[in-house]
């Protein structure tokens, strides 16, 4: 109690030292920090690990402050404080591809875009093979490159550097070709490279309907800024992967739509269904959180 009552006495004598304003402007700053965090790392692995390392600094930090103190363990006081040392070095290293994740954020700009005319070809192109995959139910997972390079992952695979066309992307995936079975990685307007294994999400993270591509698919779209479209062989169901979000069930149109509006930097907003047909409109699915994936419609 009295340790208490002592902080709340510091806290009192800090804003007659420095300021009601000064404190306050300061304690903003630290709480816009903690919500920089948590936005960057939610719907990823790290805000959990962060919640339990939270959990658990504030359970020793509890014991330190009340037994500690009230018994005088100065040595346990000491061992407080180098733990605190050696974990801040540790979240280095655990929270490594978030802190890269971040930094690829960083280095994102929209200075450099494509030409319009570039862009519906390459979006033309993609729907094309994603019809014709779609309808003979062939997989496939095509990551487009936006502001971040990918070229450290393309090197896994092999290399193709052709121009980039629903014909060659359709002859890569048709079933028992060499490189059909991982994922192709475009770049302003050419095939870069095929045969790539992409980084994929946590099983955990996604509905148990969804395979191997879907979290390829969603995995390279957490791990980079590329947009990923995929393609299911169980179902011909056409999904796109951004940021962690997998949009499923796509019609032709509508991944024209969000091909068009996102590799422009563009937010998309779907457009309204025709009253005389309306089309399913697609389903979103936020992969990425810890809880059980929420299904959204949008209309």
């Amino acid at each position: 109690m009295d340790s208490d009552l002592l902080n709340f006495l510091n806290l009192f004598r800090a804003f007659r030292i420095h300021g009601f304003f000064v404190v306050v402007f300061e304690l903003l700053l630290i709480g816009l920090f903690v919500y920089a965090v948590v936005r960057l790392l939610r719907g990823t692995r790290g805000l959990r690990m962060l919640k339990g390392v939270g959990l658990a600094l504030l359970v020793l930090y509890l014991i330190v402050r009340l037994v500690a103190k009230e018994y005088g363990l100065q040595r346990v006081e000491f061992l407080y404080g180098r733990l605190l040392l050696l974990i801040s070095f540790a979240m280095v290293v655990v929270f490594q591809p978030e802190l890269r994740r971040a930094l690829m954020r960083l280095g994102e700009t929209r200075l450099f875009r494509r030409l319009s005319r570039q862009l519906n070809q390459d979006v033309e192109a993609l729907v094309e093979s994603a019809i014709f995959l779609s309808r003979r139910k062939i997989g496939a997972v095509i990551a487009i490159e936006r502001d971040v390079n990918l070229g450290a992952i393309a090197e896994t695979g092999t290399s193709i550097d052709a121009e980039l066309s629903a014909a060659m992307l359709n002859t890569i995936f048709w079933p028992n070709s060499p490189l059909h079975d991982l994922g192709v990685i475009v770049s302003h307007g050419r095939i870069v490279s095929a045969g790539v294994q992409f980084p994929l999400a946590e099983s955990g993270d996604m509905d148990k309907d969804l395979g191997s591509r879907h979290r390829a698919a969603v995995g390279m779209s957490q791990e980079t800024n590329a947009l990923v479209m995929v393609v299911s062989e169980e179902t011909g169901d056409i999904s796109v992967a951004d940021h962690g979000h997998l949009i499923r069930k796509l019609s032709p149109e509508a991944l024209r739509s969000i091909l068009t509006d996102l590799l422009a930097g563009r937010e998309h907003r779907p457009a309204p269904s025709a009253a005389a047909a309306p089309a399913p409109p697609p389903q979103t699915i936020e992969v990425a959180s810890g809880a059980r994936p929420e299904i959204s419609r949008r209309s």
